[in-house]
């Protein structure tokens, strides 16, 4: 009987802790959604920055994963630097440290007996709250709750361990060999892949009397080893530089870990601890002494290694150095980090870098397939056929990052930009498609050997000049999204407009004059609409970028 109350009890409350901890970590992530787009212009090439960043956001989701993981996607996306990824999982280490003070004053204050009202508010918040971020402040409490409850299970599960010998003789082992605890720390953490987990199991075990302080010790260096294996786990599948900021995680914890477990063998380290908690060392403040040993051990590894980031990026660049592969020159999606859609404000920030490479792109085929047709180059005109394909590639591949991340969920204003941006990576392909026909127009005048009269030429560069200022204000109008950029793109379209109805009469009186060949008369008229058609497309990303990138079902709003 005891066996199956404390499997059921463990396992259940583990699952209740891991699901509280996921809930309130995913709550707080949309609380906070908004200011994680500020969390790269905050991040410069000093460390100490990184490090305060790394701490802050971590403290801020209750999730050291979920930090490593969001920035190999940010260095996998090229966002971040090595050294600044270092930096930032230096932070995320002592943030993460956050979640024992939060469990060791539940024991002082009796937090749990709150644990169940908090479940009820938060769901009430989430089920009737009049706002979204009232609704988001429900979600946070609920998994409060849950967490705490989760605890609260685990606690009484352990309750009758604590007069069993064979599990005291197995502590006491732990105690004598502290490299024991490191792997048992390590692996349970691994398993759980979480270190709240693990640290919240060892404060139980302690707090119910099951393991002295000196044996905790070295359960929590190896829980700091394991935890790394979520930045491990993330980085499969992403370039070499994620992979080097994972294994950056690993090594920073695996040296920490190893030279610190000389004072624990010395019985110095928790000698120190137990000097620098103000209150004594007894079964109510234990789980405080726990949380005080995971924040020395990580603050003073993240101070000691501060000054040489530099150094542990270039024994991860040693150990995953650059293969020399044949470099072909490819345009190809490289924001689209499948690892950032749990996080929508920076998903969508990416989403709309990938577009303006998409526009570039299409800038350059339009660029081409111009220059060939007025030089009536063949070797121009069919570089245009693989920039076309390639912008086929992109609106295929952020179509999918898009619908990918509308399953998430997502705030009012980010449902809202989700159908502009995705009519702005259509209306970019039909430029590309535009870009084509202008091919095939040069590819008739090649072939048929035709000319433009000097006049026609003329008009024909002053339209194309107008589209290319279109094409180059789209392009700074979704980089810098100002709307005064955006408005200036609308009186180019005017022009466009009005020079397409003055050319075709003029080019029509020209061939009825016999100054100009019929046949060229036709390209001329279809090279033209082509430019006003391009003009349309490009006035669609221009209207969308002035009112925010914003559509509420209605209409774009303004």
């Amino acid at each position: 009987m005891l066996f199956k109350d404390l499997v059921f009890g463990l396992f259940g409350g583990l699952a209740l802790f891991l699901f509280g901890m996921k809930t309130m970590s995913t709550g707080l992530k949309k609380v906070a959604g908004a200011r994680l787009k500020g969390i790269l212009a905050a991040l410069t090439q000093r460390p100490i920055v990184g490090l305060l960043v790394g701490a802050g956001i971590t403290c801020l989701v209750q999730s050291s994963s979920a930090t490593t993981v969001m920035v190999v996607g940010f260095v996998n996306a090229g966002l971040l630097t090595l050294k600044q990824a270092v930096s930032v999982i230096l932070g995320a280490n002592i943030g993460t440290t956050f979640t024992a003070w939060l469990i060791s004053f539940m024991a002082i204050f009796k937090v749990t007996h709150y644990a169940l009202p908090a479940i009820a508010v938060g769901y009430g918040l989430q089920v009737f709250g009049r706002t979204q971020r009232a609704r988001e402040w429900g979600h946070v409490l609920f998994g409060f709750g849950i967490l705490f409850v989760g605890i609260g299970v685990m606690k009484d599960a352990f309750d009758p361990l604590s007069d069993d010998p064979h599990v005291k003789e197995l502590f006491c082992t732990l105690s004598r060999q502290p490299i024991y605890g490191v792997f048992v720390g390590a692996i349970a953490t691994m398993l759980l892949q979480s270190s709240s987990a693990t640290v919240a199991m060892v404060q139980l075990l302690a707090f119910n009397g099951l393991m002295d302080f000196p044996t905790a010790i070295p359960i929590i260096l190896g829980d700091n080893i394991g935890t790394t294996i979520t930045a491990q786990i993330a980085a499969i599948g992403a370039n070499r530089t994620a992979k080097r900021a994972a294994m950056a995680h690993t090594l920073f914890n695996l040296i920490g870990a190893s030279y610190m477990l000389i004072p624990v063998y010395l019985g110095l380290y928790s000698k120190v601890i137990e000097s620098i908690v103000p209150v004594e060392l007894t079964q109510e403040s234990i789980m405080l002494h726990i949380a005080v040993s995971h924040s020395v051990f990580n603050i003073f590894n993240a101070i000691l290694f501060l000054p040489f980031i530099h150094v542990l990026v270039k024994i991860t660049t040693r150990l995953i150095p650059f293969r020399d592969e044949m470099l072909v020159e490819s345009a190809q999606p490289r924001y689209l980090e499948k690892r950032l859609l749990d996080t929508p404000p920076v998903a969508l920030e990416e989403a709309r870098n990938e577009i303006v490479n998409m526009a570039k792109l299409a800038q350059r085929a339009v660029n081409h397939a111009v220059l060939g047709f007025f030089s009536k180059d063949s070797k121009i005109l069919n570089k245009v056929s693989d920039e076309e394909d390639s912008i086929d590639l992109y609106q295929g591949e952020i179509t999918r990052y898009l619908i990918e991340l509308s399953q998430r969920n997502l705030s009012e204003e980010e449902t809202e930009k989700l159908p502009v941006l995705l009519h702005s990576v259509n209306d970019l392909e039909r430029v590309g498609d535009h870009s084509e026909n202008v091919v095939e127009l040069g590819r008739r005048m090649i072939e048929q050997g035709l000319d433009f009269s000097s006049q026609a030429r003329k008009e024909l560069e002053d339209i194309w000049n107008e589209t290319c200022a279109m094409l180059d204000g789209v392009i700074l109008a979704l980089e810098s999204q100002e709307h005064m950029e955006a408005k200036k793109i609308l009186k180019h379209e005017d022009n466009v407009n009005r020079l397409r109805r003055e050319f075709r009469t003029s080019h029509e009186q020209r061939v009825r004059e016999g100054a100009c060949d019929l046949r060229a008369g036709i390209i001329f008229i279809d090279f033209v609409d082509n430019m006003e058609k391009m003009g349309d497309h490009l006035t669609n990303i221009a209207q969308a970028v002035m009112v925010g990138l914003r559509y509420d079902g209605k209409g774009l709003l303004g």
